[in-house]
């Protein structure tokens, strides 16, 4: 049996897909129900009180035998019937009974069998069978049948499982969008924008100048400045969400599952536009509808006149009644021909419902859908038109009721899901969580890293005391007007994040902003406002710089960064852009951060001839470039990790005057040559991570040298040449090959870090303690067995800048380890 909560589910179904049921499906509907009880009826008669009814048709004597035989049986006391007057259908018996037969007959004995009676049962049932056409027999079950297919037709997209599946979400999805109370919220935001009551309110209460206010219109020739109009800058012209008292109130809950939806939304129209299976399979089942009305109007009209009342029946019976033919008459004749004609009209009308379907069908394409009426009537104007299946049932939609298009439209445009994400946005990071996000970085200045949101929030510019503002992995970032606000501010970091900036915003950007971090994929995400910061004094971008089309560096022009002193490229160049000649005039310092591709072309270097600081960071490089020696005011050049081995031209390096610090580590270097004495002003020299064997003694003509820095080779020997470096401060010659340290090392008295870890060294001379100047010192990883009691005279050495085994600080003399604790923990003391 069936339970009460499974029958009422099944009443569930069909509400469920009105709203995909156009009115000639559900008129449709009626009319196969209708034809259903025609069926049922008409079937439900013939098998309570379908039956014929036969009476024998007398025909004359064929020969004169047979009255003899008949006139025999008179005499033998039987009454065989003969025909007198076949026209007036009248039955004459003639009898003539003998006298002496009817004397001598007997009483008739035994049992009475009816046969007469069970004779003409036989016949009729006979007569059914044989005299009545089939189309009277079977007309009820044709009918039911044909009513079944109709209505399977009529509902088999809501059933077929490639279909229904895409038929229930949409419904469920478009039920959901119907009664979300951002739908509500989105076109009442509308309804007052579009209100001019309201916007001469907001006008009164804002009270902004006029150029101020209409600045994010869309369109507006006053928007853009003439720069930004020639370079082809755009920006958003989004307008601002605002407030105003007709909006309704959305809570947490309610955003939450409003994105949801936008979500589903999104992978549902992915999921569906990808075909027209649906459209397809409605159009071949209102064709099968088409088909089967002509066939059933064509075959029924030829029987329709088959339907009689009289009949006659020639069984083949004669030899057991006596007669070879029957007049019937069928019964239920009349009610089937009335229920036919019943049948006929209702499938006349649906077979012209269904043509006008097919009329709809192939009127206009369906496979295309588009919300320019909604994009009129609302502030969403790139709600996306739709195509294929999706398009379809949007269609089949507006036939029940155009105001769910609408409604679902909110959640098709992605200017009413950024709304939605900022005023969600806006409700989590309030003023007070993004101030506890606020941290101190290492040069004391106050920064906000803000990671993966939705957007910027509105309280980020209330943050007026701001010098670091990070933004990442933030698709929709917009930085507003209220950016002004924020003084303070000169450095912004955009990581894969796009942003856009209002008019107002920019021009704040533009004459405040210093330096400025940009990390991409493809070099179309970096702003094109950002060549207009005529105010800029750093550029760091990071990302691929090389576009498909083989332009290198496929930036805008950065003429106008008339400002801009340092530019940081973190890329896989080829050759050196030539647009940044560009900077030539004001440039200090370039950075190129090249991943491991080869920098081949550097002839632009030769132009920038006011830079600084040079950096060329795994580049491949093989030497050293030749352009690098025209740059006559260079103090700097870091040629770090590259595939340097032979630094022979080094002694062109001799006319760059200025060239103070030079930074070969990192690379294949085997020797170093004679002529690096030619470069008399260096201070710095780095030339770690290489593959030396020995120093040259010219490295230690270098007068001026105060830091030098050979760890990581393969250094046996420490000239003791290197006296000769009077400045020397710091000293590295970590993970070498070192075995004993030479006494005139110790008299480079203004050594103030010493790093000797990770050599062989199995002593350390008493001359130590003439480093009085010593602060840190490295020898851990060596063959000491004990520390000389010297480094007392290492006033300066401190407990946490003597690097070494514990064991080895325990040899050291009690007074010395008090001395050195002391002195490390005093300035802990005080600082308590």
């Amino acid at each position: 049996m069936f339970t009460l909560t499974e029958v009422a589910s099944l009443n569930d179904i069909q509400p469920t897909y009105r709203i995909l049921k156009p009115w000639w499906d559900v008129f449709m509907d009626y009319l196969a129900v209708v034809m259903l009880m025609v069926a049922i009826f008409a079937g439900t008669m013939q098998l309570t009180k379908d039956q014929v009814v036969c009476l024998p048709v007398l025909q004359e004597s064929k020969s004169e035998n047979q009255h003899g035989s008949l006139a025999k049986e008179v005499t033998l006391g039987t009454v065989p019937p003969t025909t007198a007057d076949n026209k007036a259908n009248e039955i004459q018996y003639t009898q003539t009974p003998s006298p002496a037969v009817k004397i001598s007959e007997p009483e008739p004995t035994g049992r009475k069998t009816n046969l007469d009676y069970q004779q003409y049962v036989f016949v009729n049932q006979m007569c059914y069978h044989v005299a009545l056409p089939w189309y009277s027999k079977y007309f009820p079950y044709l009918a039911l049948i044909h009513t079944i297919v109709l209505m399977v037709s009529s509902n088999f997209w809501f059933k077929y499982p490639k279909t229904s599946s895409k038929i229930e979400h949409f419904v469920s999805i478009l039920g959901k969008c119907f009664e979300s109370p951002w739908t509500t919220k989105a076109l009442s935001e509308t309804a007052c924008e579009d209100s001019e009551e309201n916007k001469q309110r907001l006008t009164g209460a804002t009270s902004l100048p006029k150029h101020v206010s209409t600045s994010s219109d869309e369109g507006s020739p006053g928007q853009t400045t003439p720069m930004l109009t020639k370079t082809g800058v755009r920006f958003s012209a989004e307008k601002p969400v605002i407030e105003v008292p007709c909006m309704t109130i959305l809570d947490k809950k309610d955003g939450e599952q409003a994105k949801a939806l936008f979500e589903k939304v999104r992978k549902f129209r992915a999921h569906v536009e990808d075909s027209d299976f649906i459209y397809k399979l409605y159009v071949v089942q209102t064709v099968i509808k088409t088909v089967k009305f002509i066939l059933i109007l064509c075959y029924t009209l030829t029987f329709v006149a088959a339907i009689n009342f009289d009949h006659f029946c020639e069984p083949n019976v004669e030899h057991l009644t006596g007669y070879s033919k029957f007049y019937c008459t069928h019964n239920m004749a009349f009610m089937l021909r009335k229920l036919l004609v019943s049948y006929i009209a209702l499938i006349c009308v649906y077979g012209l419902v269904c043509l006008y379907t097919l009329f709809w069908l192939f009127r206009r394409p369906l496979k295309e859908y588009s919300f320019e009426k909604v994009r009129e009537e609302s502030s969403f104007s790139d709600i996306p038109d739709v195509k294929n299946d999706f398009a379809f049932l949007l269609h089949m939609v507006d036939q029940y009721d155009q105001l769910y298009s609408k409604r679902f439209g909110v959640f098709l445009s992605e200017v009413s899901e950024n709304k939605l994400r900022a005023i969600s946005l806006n409700h989590e990071w309030a003023y007070e969580k993004l101030r506890q996000h606020v941290t101190r970085n290492a040069q004391d200045k106050l920064e906000l890293h803000l990671f993966m949101l939705s957007g910027v929030p509105d309280a980020v510019f209330d943050l007026t005391d701001l010098d670091i503002l990070k933004l990442e992995l933030i698709p929709e970032a917009k930085l507003t007007a209220k950016i002004s606000q924020m003084t303070s501010l000169q450095e912004v970091h955009f990581y894969h994040c796009p942003a856009k900036v209002e008019q107002t915003a920019f021009s704040f950007l533009r004459d405040h902003l210093r330096c400025l971090h940009v990390k991409f994929t493809d070099v179309a995400e970096i702003p094109t406002w950002v060549y207009l910061l005529k105010n800029l004094r750093e550029l760091y971008l990071v990302g691929n710089l090389n576009s498909e089309n083989n332009k290198m560096i496929a930036l805008e022009s950065l003429r106008d960064l008339r400002h801009l002193k340092i530019l940081h490229l973190k890329s896989n160049l080829t050759k050196i852009p030539t647009n940044i000649t560009d900077l030539s005039p004001h440039l200090t310092k370039l950075v190129v951060h090249n991943d491991g591709t080869k920098l081949v072309v550097l002839n632009s270097l030769k132009k920038m001839m006011n830079l600084a600081e040079l950096e060329l960071h795994n580049c491949e490089l093989e030497r050293i470039p030749h352009a690098i020696f025209s740059l006559t005011n260079l103090q700097e050049l870091d040629l770090k990790s590259n595939n340097i081995r032979t630094i022979e031209e080094i002694i062109s390096l001799q006319h760059l005057k200025r060239l103070t610090c030079l930074k070969l580590w990192h690379n294949k270097i085997i020797t170093i040559p004679l002529s690096i004495s030619h470069v008399k002003n260096l201070e710095w020299l780095y030339l770690s991570n290489n593959k030396l064997e020995s120093l040259p003694t010219s490295i230690f003509l270098l007068q001026k040298l105060r830091y030098l820095d050979v760890s990581y080779n393969n250094i046996a020997v420490i000239p003791n040449e290197i006296v000769s470096l009077h400045d020397l401060q710091h000293f590295a010659i970590t993970g070498n090959k070192v075995e004993i340290l030479p006494k005139p090392l110790f008299k480079c008295t203004k050594i103030r870090t010493l790093f000797l870890g990770q050599n062989c060294i199995t002593a350390i001379p008493d001359e130590i303690g003439q480093l009085l100047q010593l602060t840190q010192l490295e020898l851990k990883g060596n063959c000491l067995d004990r520390l000389p009691s010297q480094l007392g005279l290492c006033r300066l050495l401190k407990k946490n800048g003597l690097i070494v085994e514990d064991h080895l600080f325990d040899t050291l003399p009690l007074e010395v380890k008090e001395m050195i604790n002391l002195e490390s923990t005093a300035p802990f003391a005080n600082g308590v």
